[in-house]
Order: C-alpha cells, then structure tokens, then sequence
C-alpha cells in the first residue's frame, strides 16, 4: 500500500508542485496590487491596512483674526531692577498690563477659567480676580489703535525685589496681559485677551545661561 501511494505522489507531484506556486504567486500579485492602491478584496488586506483607509472625519477650518501683538522694546534694558521696555502692535485700541511677580499657579488657574469658564476674561479686572491678586505689582497703559509706541515697565524701588529666586521660580518675572478696552470690539474678535509670560534676567537667573 506504502508503495502504491509513493508511486502516486511521483506522478502526481510536478502537478502539486505547480498548483503551490501558481498559489503563492497569486496571493503574493493580491498583496503587492493592495500595497499600491489598487482594488484588492479585503479578505486578502491585514487588519492595520484595513483601519489605515477608514474616513477621517473632516473638520471645518475657521480664520481667525488676532488682534494683538507685542514686542520687546529695543531700548536694550531688560532686568528686575531696572524694568522692561514693550511695544506692543494692536489692531484695535487696548489696555496693556504689566503683572510684576505673578504667581506661577495662580497665572495657569486663570487661564484654565478662562478656557473653561462660564464668560471670557477679557478686562484686566477679570483677570486680576482670576489671579486672586497673586502678583507683587501692577501696571497699565492704554494703547490706540496701531500705534507701535514702547511702554516702560518697572516695579517700584519701596518693593526692595532684585529676583524671584532659583529654577524652578514659583513666580514668574512679568506676565503682560493686551485686552480690547472697547466693549464693541469685543464682540468682534474670537480672541479676547493675549498673555506673554517675559523671563526677566535677575540677580539669580541670567537668560545667556538658557
């Protein structure tokens, strides 16, 4: 019997052989056609390709413009002791307040509230109750429309603060706060209010070791 079934699959055999390649050719052929876009049926596709060609859901972009710009002075005079020189650049007329020694903790529940908050913060006001008054002075300027003149910012001498200690600071140097100081155009723009943190260099941080 053993040798009746070796004779078979002698003469049998080139046979199978030709059926196992024509085989793997055609699911090779199906693999390489799916790899470069073609239809292939998805029996034949893995189940990483099968998630990769799912519809991304598309999202509707919205323009969006900001009404608020700020640069540094070029005055050249930037520390604690001696102030900031900021100029900033506004689309429409602003307020531009100068938060000196602002709490770090007290800066980002402020932002939270005003992402995640029942109204905007769009008034110093606002956002000093937000801060819970966490800061060691404040400064303001009203700003016209485009008009790119620098404001000079210092804290007062009587504070005697020449730094806000070693990194990681629980304060930060200057927060500057640019917010819209006409109620009209505060329903006009998306964007109510522009928060820059300036890392002041002190008597313990200089910005030539950052």
């Amino acid at each position: 019997m053993a040798a009746v079934f070796l004779v078979m699959l002698y003469e049998y055999s080139p046979l199978f052989y030709i059926s196992v390649i024509s085989l793997c050719f055609v699911v090779t052929a199906a693999m390489v056609l799916g790899w470069f876009g073609f239809d292939v049926p998805v029996i034949l596709r893995s189940s990483d390709e099968t998630e990769s060609v799912l519809p991304v859901p598309e999202k509707r972009m919205v323009q969006v413009t900001n009404p608020f710009a700020l640069e540094m002075g070029t005055s050249g005079v930037a520390s604690v002791t001696e102030g900031v020189s900021l100029r900033p650049c506004c689309l429409e007329p602003c307020v531009l307040s100068c938060y000196w020694g602002c709490g770090v903790h007290a800066l980002q529940g402020a932002l939270q509230t005003h992402q995640h908050g029942p109204s905007r913060l769009s008034t110093p006001q606002q956002f000093q109750e937000a801060l819970h008054f966490q800061y060691h002075h404040c400064q303001s300027f009203h700003i016209s429309g485009e008009n790119r003149e620098e404001h000079y910012s210092e804290m007062p001498a009587e504070l005697r603060i020449t730094d806000f200690g070693h990194l990681p600071r629980e304060r930060y140097p200057l927060v500057a706060l640019l917010t819209l100081a006409e109620p009209e155009a505060r329903d006009t723009y998306n964007i109510a209010a522009s928060v820059t943190v300036v890392h002041v260099p002190d008597d313990k941080y200089s910005l030539e070791h950052v």
